[in-house]
């Protein structure tokens, strides 16, 4: 019941995601880049309508993946994050060079379904538990209960710490209800007890398999359970500390992780994304001699079969890959997608170009996102009681500025805003806790007396923004 549940919130959610709700809810986070949007709200789109399919044809859809192309700090990896936030999908960010680290190919390629499916799994379990958290806090009430009350069988109990308020006549029920509502108010959180609690890590072995490490280490603890994690630890903890540890214990007790693992699997196989990031690094030329483009190559033939459908064994079971919806990116700056290797290449069919950032863009992500960089240092400088307000003419000032260091040294798009931010907020950040109560309003005077000989200063911007 509970699965299914879930499976009509998901259906109910993507109908309602059409191309243009998706776009606009992109649009939220992110400026600009309309191709972008647009590629990836189709690629959305068209799961839920191959879902809509009969069982036969749904098969022979495969996801139509996809190659961004633009220069670092533009919104690329932020696009496919918010595109499985909207979702609920397991979603997996991941570079591409990683895979060229060791010898000619690098860590095992495998390793990303397994990452993506403990991604789902976490996923699911997380929402099973919400789903039964109401009943795994009464459970844990009681079994507090029981710990601050151990004998409560026998008539007038009562803890060590309990005096006046409880009557030596009182019976076990009345203090156990007495002991409880004190629980619910919180009287009790200071108040230290002793909980066994299981025990979460196990020692980490890297063992070099066919099968990977992950595998290895699961038969291991298979072979040996008493000694790689299951056992439970007496501890002393505050009570209001405790409270979460057996609330989630006990939610454990309540759902079934072989369900999990299965919807799990499951959810990875149908929405599951991985993000692979700076592809660029494993294109090279096919005529190249040295050692890196021979290893380049031997990586994206390792990437092929996972891109084009195959099956991985993981410890939760065999994972299907074929409709995994696949995002590259690059800057591509000294290769292109053609370099890659042509079977590569056929498996990224929608290929989107991002425009660089310019002036007027930035002075839209410091006013317009919903988590803009501006509202962020707002909200934390609030915390100290300083009431921190930015001017129009400062943000075209900030704007100005960024624009003109990524013009004159490294482009590195909008994260240039988060080093000039917090080069112009630096003082302020540092005074900010003897300030309570103070209202600061950053204007463009601000901004050019702290910025405007740095930046003047190309050997000093490129080092200090």
């Amino acid at each position: 019941m509970v699965r299914q549940l879930g499976s009509e919130i998901d259906a109910l959610s993507m109908e309602r995601l059409t191309p243009h709700e998706i776009v606009r809810e992109l649009d939220k986070y992110i400026v600009g880049q309309r191709a972008a949007k647009r590629a990836v709200a189709i690629a959305l789109r068209n799961r839920w309508r191959r879902q809509q399919l009969a069982p036969e044809l749904r098969e022979e859809i495969a996801p139509k993946n996809i190659i961004m192309i633009g220069p670092t700090g533009v919104g690329k990896t932020e696009i496919a994050r918010r595109l499985a936030r909207l979702t609920r999908s397991p979603f997996l960010k991941i570079e591409a060079s990683k895979f060229t680290e060791v010898g000619y190919v690098g860590r095992d390629v495998e390793s990303i379904i397994r990452d993506l499916t403990e991604i789902g799994v976490k996923l699911v379990r997380d929402e099973k538990n919400q789903l039964v958290r109401e009943t795994a806090i009464r459970n844990a009430r009681e079994r507090i209960l029981d710990i601050l009350l151990p004998d409560s069988r026998r008539p007038a109990a009562r803890p060590a710490f309990v005096s006046s308020p409880v009557p030596e006549e009182a019976s076990s029920g009345e203090t156990r209800e007495k002991l409880g509502r004190w629980l619910d108010e919180g009287k009790l959180d200071e108040r230290e007890i002793e909980v066994d609690v299981k025990e979460q890590g196990f020692p980490s072995l890297e063992i070099f398999t066919p099968q990977g490490v992950e595998e290895m280490g699961i038969n291991i603890k298979e072979m040996m359970p008493g000694l790689f994690g299951g056992k439970s630890k007496r501890k002393k903890m505050r009570l209001g500390d405790a409270r979460e540890v057996i609330i989630a214990e006990e939610a454990e007790k309540l759902v079934d992780q072989q369900n999990v693992a299965r919807e799990a699997i499951e959810r990875v196989e149908q929405s599951g994304m991985v993000f692979l990031d700076e592809i660029d690094k494993i294109a090279g030329r096919q005529n190249a001699s040295n050692g890196p483009d021979i290893s380049r190559e031997g990586v994206q033939r390792d990437l092929l079969p996972i891109v084009e459908g195959t099956t991985v064994n993981t410890k939760y079971g065999m994972v299907k890959t074929d409709h995994i919806l696949f995002i590259a990116a690059g800057a591509f700056h000294v290769s292109k997608p053609s370099d890659l290797i042509p079977e590569l290449q056929g498996r990224f069919p929608i290929r989107v170009e991002l425009e660089s950032l310019t002036e007027a863009d930035f002075g839209r992500i410091l006013r317009e996102p919903k988590n803009a960089l501006t509202m962020q240092y707002t909200a934390l400088l609030g915390t100290e009681g300083v009431t921190l307000q930015f001017g129009d003419d400062a943000i075209s000032e900030i704007a100005r500025y960024a624009a003109l260091v990524n013009e004159k040294t490294e482009n590195i798009g909008a994260r240039r805003l988060h080093t000039i931010l917090e080069r112009l907020l630096d003082e302020l950040s540092f005074e900010a806790s003897e300030m309570n109560g103070t209202s600061v309003t950053i204007d463009a005077a601000y901004v050019q007396r702290i910025l405007g000989e740095t930046v003047k200063d190309e050997d000093l911007s490129r080092y200090v923004l």
